[in-house]
Order: C-alpha cells, then sequence, then structure tokens
C-alpha cells in the first residue's frame, strides 16, 4: 500500500528524483573514492617521505570532498522540496476526498480518525519519503561500491563481509517484522485518545454540569495508557536495532584488524591498503545503519500509508451525476415519491414509502417523536445522502441528477445543529453567496430577528465570530445560521428544527418576518415545537419513518392520533383549539 501510495503521488516529480539521484551517486562515488586516495598518500607518500606525493595527492583529496559536499547539499535541498511537496499533495487529496464524503462515509470513519489520518499519517509517509531521499538513496550505491572496492583491494579479507552484511540484514528484518503490527495498533490507540480528547472538550458543559470530571479524567488515563504501553512496546524491539547494528560492527572491525594484520605480516597487503578496507567497512556498515534508519519508520509509515490509502479507495454513496441536469424550471416544487432510507447494516429503514408535495408559496410542516425520520427525511433533499428506494425530485428532476452546485444554489438548509465558521459575521453570512452586500446581509439579519444583537457587537457585520459560533449563544448562532440561508436565497427552504433555541416571542416574530421574506419560495420546517408549525399550509405526521397524517392542524387534530398526542403533550386541550 506504501508503495501504491508513493507511485501516485511522486510520479509528477521524477525529474527532481531523477536529478536527487544522480546527485547521491556523484557524492557516494567521491565518498567512495576518498579510502583509497588516503591509502595511496600513506603507501606512497608517508612511507616514502615523499612530501609533494602527500600534498599533491591531498589537494585531490580536498577536491573530491568539496564535490561530495555540493552534491550532498544539493541532494537534501532537492529532497526535502520533493518530501514537501509529497505531504501537500497527500494532505489534499484526503481533504477533498472527504469533503466528497455524505454523512454515511462520515460516521464510517468518524472525524478523529479522519483528522488523525490528514494530520499524523500523512507526517508519518513524509518523513519516511525525506529519510529516503537524504539517506536511503546513497545507501545501497555506498553498500554495493563499498564492497566492490573492498575486493579490489583485497579478496582473502573481504571474507569477513560476507558474513557481516546477511546478519545486519537478518537482525534487522526480524526486528522490523515484530514491530508492524505494533504501530498499527499505535496508530489505532491515537485515534482513540483523539476521539476522546475531542469529546471533553466538545461536551466540557455536559461534564461540569453532571460533575464527571474525574470519570471522564479516568476514561482519557486509560486511552493514554493504552497508546503509552504500545508505544514502549514498539520502542523496547527499537532499542535493540542500534546495539545490534553496533555490535555487529565492532566484531567485524575486530575480524578485519585481527585478518589483516596477519596479511601485512605475510606480505599479502600494505597498511595503507588495511586502512583503506577499514573505512570501507565503515562505510558498508554505516550504509546498513542509513537504512536501519529507513527500517525504524518504514513499519509505522506502511501502517498510515494503509490508513491514507483506504480514505481515498472509499468511494462517496453520493455519486456526482454522469450527465447532469444544469437547468430547472426554477418554481421550487419538492416531491418525495415512495421514499426509502436505511442505513447500512441496519435491521429496519429509517424511512419507509414516503410520499410527500411541497409547492412553492406554501409551508410544509413534518413533525412526529424522537426517531421517526424527521432529519433524515430533509437530508435527503440536498443530498447529505441518497435515497436507498422511491425518488427526491426538485421541478421534476430527480436530485441525484441535478448538477450539485445547482441543487447547492436551488435549495437552502438551516441544519438541527447550526454552525458557524471562524471569521467574522459577514463572512459567514456570505457563505453561500459571497457577492451579497451589505444592505442584503442586514436585511436577512433584519429577518432572523438578530439584527439588534448584531448591531451591539464592536464591529457590527466585521465582528469576530470563532470556531463553531461558541462566543455567541444558542439562540444567536440559530438566527445567524438563518440568516445565512436567507441571504443565499434559495427556492427551497429547509427549517430542520431551527427554531427550538428560540424563546417563544422571538420565534412568532421570526415567523412572521419569514412568512413575508419567503412568500414566492417553498418552505419546509421540521419541529418538535407545535406551536411553530400550527399554522402551516400542509402538516406531515411521522411515526416511525411512515407517513400517518397529512393535512392542516385543525384537521389532524379532529382526525389524526398520533398528531393529537404530540399536540396534547405539549398544549391544553383549549390551547390546541
Amino acid at each position: 500500500m506504501l508503495i501504491q501510495l508513493l507511485r501516485t503521488h511522486l510520479g509528477p516529480y521524477r525529474k527532481p528524483i531523477g536529478l536527487l539521484v544522480l546527485l547521491q551517486l556523484f557524492q557516494t562515488s567521491a565518498s567512495l573514492y576518498l579510502p583509497t586516495l588516503n591509502a595511496d598518500i600513506i603507501d606512497n607518500g608517508v612511507v616514502h617521505g615523499d612530501t609533494g606525493y602527500i600534498l599533491g595527492f591531498g589537494a585531490l583529496m580536498l577536491a573530491v570532498s568539496l564535490v561530495q559536499l555540493v552534491c550532498n547539499v544539493c541532494a537534501v535541498y532537492y529532497g526535502a522540496r520533493t518530501a514537501a511537496a509529497l505531504g501537500r499533495d497527500v494532505r489534499a487529496a484526503v481533504f477533498g476526498r472527504v469533503q466528497s464524503f455524505s454523512a454515511r462515509e462520515l460516521g464510517q470513519f468518524g472525524a478523529p480518525s479522519l483528522i488523525t489520518r490528514s494530520t499524523n499519517d500523512v507526517q508519518q509517509v513524509q518523513m519516511l519519503v525525506l529519510m529516503g531521499f537524504t539517506l536511503v538513496v546513497s545507501a545501497p550505491i555506498m553498500c554495493v561500491g563499498g564492497i566492490v572496492m573492498a575486493l579490489s583491494l583485497d579478496v582473502p579479507l573481504s571474507g569477513v563481509l560476507v558474513a557481516v552484511v546477511p546478519v545486519l540484514g537478518i537482525a534487522v528484518g526480524a526486528i522490523v517484522m515484530k514491530t508492524r503490527p505494533l504501530f498499527r495498533q499505535m496508530q489505532e490507540r491515537l485515534d482513540t485518545v483523539n476521539r476522546v480528547l475531542r469529546e471533553q472538550i466538545t461536551g466540557n458543559r455536559v461534564i461540569r454540569a453532571f460533575v464527571r470530571d474525574d470519570y471522564e479524567k479516568e476514561r482519557f488515563r486509560r486511552a493514554n495508557e493504552d497508546l503509552t504501553e504500545v508505544s514502549l512496546a514498539a520502542g523496547r524491539w527499537l532499542a535493540l536495532m542500534f546495539p545490534t547494528v553496533i555490535l555487529v560492527i565492532n566484531v567485524a572491525g575486530v575480524a578485519v584488524v585481527w585478518f589483516g594484520a596477519m596479511r601485512i605480516d605475510s606480505g599479502g597487503m600494505e597498511i595503507g591498503q588495511l586502512t583503506a578496507f577499514l573505512a570501507y567497512l565503515l562505510q558498508i556498515v554505516m550504509s546498513v545503519m542509513m537504512a536501519t534508519f529507513m527500517f525504524m519508520m518504514m513499519p509505522r509509515a506502511e501502517v498510515c500509508a494503509e490508513r491514507i490509502q483506504e480514505v481515498l479507495d472509499t468511494s462517496s454513496s453520493v455519486v456526482p451525476p454522469a450527465d447532469p441536469v444544469r437547468t430547472l424550471a426554477r418554481r421550487g416544487q419538492l416531491e418525495l415519491r415512495g421514499t426509502d432510507f436505511r442505513y447500512p447494516g441496519a435491521e429496519a429503514p429509517v424511512l419507509r414509502g414516503v410520499d410527500l408535495v411541497a409547492r412553492p408559496g406554501e409551508t410544509t410542516a413534518v413533525i412526529g417523536s424522537t426517531g421517526s425520520g424527521k432529519s433524515t427525511l430533509l437530508g435527503l433533499v440536498p443530498r447529505l445522502f441518497d435515497a436507498t428506494g422511491g425518488e427526491v425530485l426538485v421541478d421534476g428532476e430527480d436530485v441525484r441528477r441535478i448538477d450539485p452546485d445547482l441543487l447547492a444554489r436551488t435549495v437552502g438548509m438551516v441544519p438541527q445543529k447550526p454552525y458557524l465558521f471562524s471569521g467574522t459575521i459577514a463572512s459567514n453570512l456570505r457563505y453561500g453567496r459571497p457577492d451579497a452586500s451589505d444592505e442584503e446581509l442586514w436585511q436577512a439579519l433584519e429577518v432572523a430577528q438578530a439584527r439588534e444583537f448584531v448591531e451591539q457587537l464592536e464591529g457590527g457585520l466585521e465582528a469576530p465570530v470563532s470556531q463553531g459560533g461558541t462566543n455567541v449563544s444558542g439562540g444567536q448562532r440559530q438566527r445567524l445560521a438563518i440568516a445565512r440561508t436567507l441571504v443565499q436565497r434559495p427556492e427551497i427552504y429547509l427549517f430542520d428544527d431551527s427554531f427550538s433555541a428560540l424563546d417563544y416571542a422571538t420565534d412568532a416574530a421570526l415567523r412572521s418576518a419569514l412568512a413575508r421574506e419567503t412568500e414566492d419560495a417553498t418552505v419546509v420546517i421540521v419541529a418538535q415545537r407545535v406551536s411553530t408549525i400550527r399554522d402551516a399550509d400542509r402538516i406531515v405526521v411521522l411515526d416511525e419513518g411512515q407517513v400517518v397524517g397529512v393535512g392542516r392542524h385543525h384537521e389532524l387534530m379532529a382526525g389524526n392520533e398520533t398528531y393529537r398526542e404530540i399536540v396534547l403533550s405539549q398544549l391544553t386541550e383549549a390551547e390546541a383549539a
């Protein structure tokens, strides 16, 4: 999976990678040439006392070292740039894929896991690539070149290398095999820590209200200790890596000096050659150590690459149409015909055979008990998820065939939990229509009963809004979300229990102003509060995902038991009448 990810995203950078490999080849060749020059200086200069020879070859060594330095600096530069570009591209790819997900896929992965995959997981792959470009590209060149140069110096003494290299490979491979499953557990437990921390930050008020501080501390402690435990287990195995490599290096060094001394004594080689052989042995082992850095990071990077690829390979259940409808009659009529919806793996569908018609100039209300499928029904219209049966039609066209941009302009939805983005009041209101004027923003705020409190804020429309809108109250957040949809001016307005945080007076004033503002549009309101929908032109009653009644308030009070029970749970008989 790691190879697949790198092949896909490193493809556009073939030229920089080719140049990098060339530079690494030059700098490694220079490194391999230096011990031979050193051996010549010792055997032909130092032993014979030839100062001119020493100075001449010494100058050559300096020139070779300078070439090595320049090539190494350039290689690191290109390697760092390419690795950073890879990280940027993979993050963009993950972000783009997540943006295409429907509510179903977002629920499948979960927000904490998606955040970890697009940040920490990408960083692990990026660091592996950086290490690979700056260290490991030169490692095999140096290893093979060192063996060749050592053989050219003394073949019998090179038998030590035949024993050293396989031992190093087997030892490092065994440690890598042990650490790989531990790194997968580490990333999964990091997801858990992120999830627990996110819940505790988001639900801080609930925790304080129920005095569950100690319980939540214990939850975080357990998640943190689980992550620490698997991290320590992986660390123990990795801690064996360097001692093992160093032990093999030292044993090999002693063997080379021992057998080399005997070769010198017998006249089979000279002192300079033994010095060069030791240098080549050190280079060979150093190349293995550089590869060891890679092997230490590779198991975790492989796991991270699998997790990233899992996101990239997941297709959204909401697929853009191949031949989209790009124009509509712009009437704004909404119709559901025999619509079903079932979550994956659910025993029963959330919606079953729902028929509903909402016309321009009318207000259609949807009411029902908790869990009856009201919010799910609204989510099908803007394609937060697609119906698993039946059709959802806008102006006679199935929403699955309408161009997504056109559908977004036609349908405006105020969700049950309004969300504001960090920025200003104006930037949030213009989210669906960036070219809206200030006058249009103030008009939308006035209809949404939000103008008064916005005028009191320092800066007015330019007043800052924190992430999620946490610096305003719940009611103010709902009114700003309603104003944001009004600025968009769609043909179909969907309000998913969007008045629940408002007091009765504000609710009544907002609905009165909203009726004037949207008199030519289609309005669908989902509400728990009967007073919000009792004056609707049409009320649809849902019960366990099915439509059990359609009519006006007085008609349903007289002939629909489900609606009557809901009303009388909130109002007296006299108030309901």
